[in-house]
C-alpha cells in the first residue's frame, strides 16, 4: 500500500509491503511534481513486484484504486472503495494475488455474504472484478479467479423507524430543548420533519433556507470523515423541498444566536455524524424509547409517517432525493407491504358496498 505526502521539495511516496513472513518492507521516493506522478511511480513499483509474484491482492487493489479511480469518484463512493479494500486486507492478508484460486475467492464471498445485504455485496464485487481484470491486463495473473463464482448475501433487514406515539414523544421532548443553545436538538428536529440525510442537514447554509417560499434547497453534503463539503450522494439528491412552519420557526430561533455560514456549526467545526448519533441515543433514552436506533432511522421514521398518511410514493421519492420510485420501493418494501395489506382491506370494503 502506498501513502503520499506533500513536501516543500514535491510529493513523497512511501510504499509498504509485507514479505511472505509478514515482515514490513518500506521504500520511499520524493521530489515528484504532482501527486499523480507519485501514484504512477507506486503503480510501476507494484507492477514489477507483482510480476515477481510477491504483491498481495489488497496491495494491488489499493494502487489500482489510487491510479484509476481516486481522482474520478465522489467522496462517498471513495468510502465504498475504501471499505472494500479493508475487507480484502482482513481476509487475504498478505497472500500473493497470483496464488488466489476461485475456491479462495468463493470462500471470501461466502464469508462476506454473512454480514452484508445484496446491494452491498453487488457494489463490492463489481470493484473486485474490475480490479482483477486490470491485473489480467497487466499480465500479473494469468486467470480470472472471479469467474463463475457465486455471490451470497443476507436478507435485507427491515428498516427501523418510530411508531406514531414514539415519534410524538420524541418531537415533544426535542421541542422543549429548542432554546438556541444546543445544535443537536435542531439537527434532530430538521431530520424528523424533512427526511434529509445527516450530511445534507449539516451542510446547510442560511442561504439554503427560503423563509418566504417555505423551502430548503439541498445542493451539497458534509462528509464527517474527510471534514469536507462536497456534492450530494447522487445528482438526483439535489432538490428543493417544502417544509412546515414548525421547522422554519425553529430555524429562525436558531438564527438569532448563530449567524455563521453553516447553520449547524460552532466556532471550531461542523457537527460530526458521531455527535449527531450520540444525541439521538440520549434523546431516545430520555423519553424511554429502547431501540437500537441510529440517526438515519429518523429518515425512515419520516417516510413511515408519510406512508401511513397516504402520501403518494412518487412525492416521497422526490422528497428523499431518490433517482426513481424503484429505489424508494426497494428500501421501504416492508413498510409498503403493511400499506398494501391495509389497502387490500379497503378494497374489500369498497367492493362490499357495491
Amino acid at each position: 500500500m502506498a501513502s503520499y505526502r506533500k513536501l516543500k521539495s514535491g510529493w513523497k511516496v512511501t510504499i509498504s509491503t509485507r514479505d511472505e513472513n509478514g515482515k514490513l518492507q518500506q521504500t520511499s521516493k520524493q521530489g515528484f511534481a504532482t501527486k499523480k506522478d507519485a501514484q504512477a511511480y507506486a503503480y510501476k513499483h507494484d507492477y514489477k513486484a507483482a510480476k515477481a509474484g510477491i504483491v498481495a491482492f489488497s496491495a494491488y487493489y489499493w494502487n489500482w484504486f489510487n491510479t484509476y479511480k481516486a481522482n474520478k469518484v465522489r467522496p462517498n463512493t471513495a468510502s465504498v472503495y475504501n471499505n472494500a479494500g479493508l475487507l480484502l486486507e482482513r481476509y487475504f492478508k498478505n497472500k500473493p494475488m497470483k496464488d488466489i484460486t476461485r475456491t479462495d475467492y468463493q470462500k471470501f464471498l461466502n464469508e462476506l455474504g454473512q454480514n452484508h445485504t445484496r446491494a452491498v455485496i453487488s457494489s463490492y464485487t463489481s470493484k473486485y472484478m474490475a480490479c482483477v481484470k486490470s491485473a489480467l491486463a497487466d499480465e500479473i495473473i494469468s486467470k480470472d479467479f472471479t469467474l463463475q463464482t457465486e455471490k451470497t448475501w443476507k436478507d435485507k433487514e427491515e428498516v427501523e423507524y418510530l411508531e406514531l406515539d414514539e415519534l410524538k414523544q420524541l418531537i415533544e421532548y426535542v421541542e422543549s430543548k429548542l432554546d438556541g443553545r444546543y445544535l443537536s436538538y435542531y439537527v434532530i428536529y430538521v431530520a424528523i420533519y424533512t427526511g434529509m440525510r445527516l450530511g445534507e442537514i449539516t451542510a446547510l447554509e442560511w442561504s439554503d433556507i427560503d423563509f418566504d417560499a417555505k423551502t430548503i434547497s439541498i445542493t451539497k453534503t458534509y462528509n464527517s470523515r474527510t471534514h469536507q463539503i462536497g456534492p450530494t450522494k447522487t445528482p438526483s439528491s439535489v432538490r428543493t423541498i417544502k417544509v412546515n412552519d414548525k421547522v422554519l420557526d425553529a430555524l429562525l430561533q436558531l438564527k438569532q444566536r448563530n449567524t455563521r455560514k453553516y447553520i449547524f456549526s460552532t466556532n471550531k467545526k461542523i457537527m460530526s455524524s458521531a455527535a449527531a448519533s450520540a444525541a439521538v441515543h440520549r434523546v431516545l433514552a430520555a423519553v424511554g424509547i429502547n431501540k437500537n436506533f441510529h440517526f438515519h432511522c429518523l429518515r425512515h421514521s419520516h417516510v413511515a409517517y408519510l406512508l401511513a398518511n397516504d402520501v403518494d410514493l412518487y412525492a416521497i421519492s422526490k422528497r428523499l432525493g431518490h433517482k426513481d420510485m424503484t429505489i424508494t420501493a426497494k428500501t421501504y418494501a416492508y413498510l409498503l407491504e403493511d400499506k398494501r395489506e391495509k389497502e387490500e382491506n379497503k378494497i374489500v370494503d369498497v367492493l362490499n358496498d357495491l
